[in-house]
């Protein structure tokens, strides 16, 4: 008997086979097996500052937005940015030398000013998990503790709501509102949930932030210096969040036949 030629007809039929066999085994369940996921994680933070902070600000809210892949063993490389704001400004004499003796603010209309202090910060960091798993409801699930390399910045918000003192508007403003940035270290502990159904899928803990941080303007306007102090500035806070696991999953046996 002779062989039949191995056609490129049959060579294309082999490739598709090797393929789908390919992306078949690829497919994983989250219920029985630790897998591989990018994950998107939108969260929110209540944070008490202290350090050096903690004489300039009260306490205040955090949103952030994490991305990174966990790997089967574990492992989580990310990225993640947070926006933290209030409105407790604890900083004595902003405005020194702007306000009268009963420690108002005229404005060019001969009025009382309304002028209102905000604190805005953020923070951007790179971040690198290690995933202690638990037996149930899947190896996908537990302990959490990641550490973060990045930066931070925050400032004093001025808003002059009728827009009647020039003093505080730009390039003025850059005197009074304390812009402050540096390197900054974090470290969180938590626990990490991924759902059989990857429908409920979610993380909290607590987290503790590090700035090493300095002024970065040039003249402070109230005290008629310039602040060149280091500084440190910390935070501490509960962080909870989502997340959105992607990765391909094996069809549920259930709806095979």
């Amino acid at each position: 008997m002779t062989k039949a030629p191995f056609t490129a007809h049959n060579r294309l039929l082999l490739y598709l086979m090797i393929l789908v066999s390919g992306s078949v085994s690829a497919q994983v369940s989250v219920k029985d097996s630790a897998v591989g996921m990018v994950m998107i994680r939108p969260s929110f933070a209540l944070q008490a500052p202290s350090g050096d902070l903690a004489s300039r600000f009260g306490m205040n809210q955090s949103i952030g937005m994490a991305a990174g892949y966990k790997w089967a063993n574990g492992w989580i490389l990310g990225a993640e940015a947070t926006l933290f704001f209030g409105s407790k400004i604890k900083e004595q004499g902003v405005f020194t030398g702007l306000t009268t003796a009963e420690g108002t603010i005229v404005g060019v209309d001969g009025l009382y000013g309304d002028i209102r202090l905000f604190e805005r910060g953020y923070t951007v960091m790179a971040t690198l998990s290690k995933l202690f798993p638990v037996k149930k409801p899947n190896p996908n699930c537990g302990f959490v503790v990641e550490t973060g390399l990045g930066f931070m910045q925050h400032k004093i918000k001025i808003d002059d709501k009728k827009n009647a003192v020039p003093a505080v508007r730009d390039p003025y403003v850059k005197g009074y509102d304390r812009l402050t940035n540096g390197v900054a270290l974090r470290q969180f502990v938590g626990y990490l949930h991924v759902g059989n159904r990857r429908l409920v899928n979610f993380y909290g803990g607590v987290e503790a932030i590090q700035g090493f941080t300095a002024s970065r303007r040039s003249y402070n306007y109230s005290t008629m210096s310039v602040d060149d102090a280091p500084r440190i500035d910390l935070l501490f806070g509960l962080r909870v969040g989502w997340i959105i696991a992607l990765f391909k999953e094996a069809p549920d046996p259930f709806y095979m036949y």
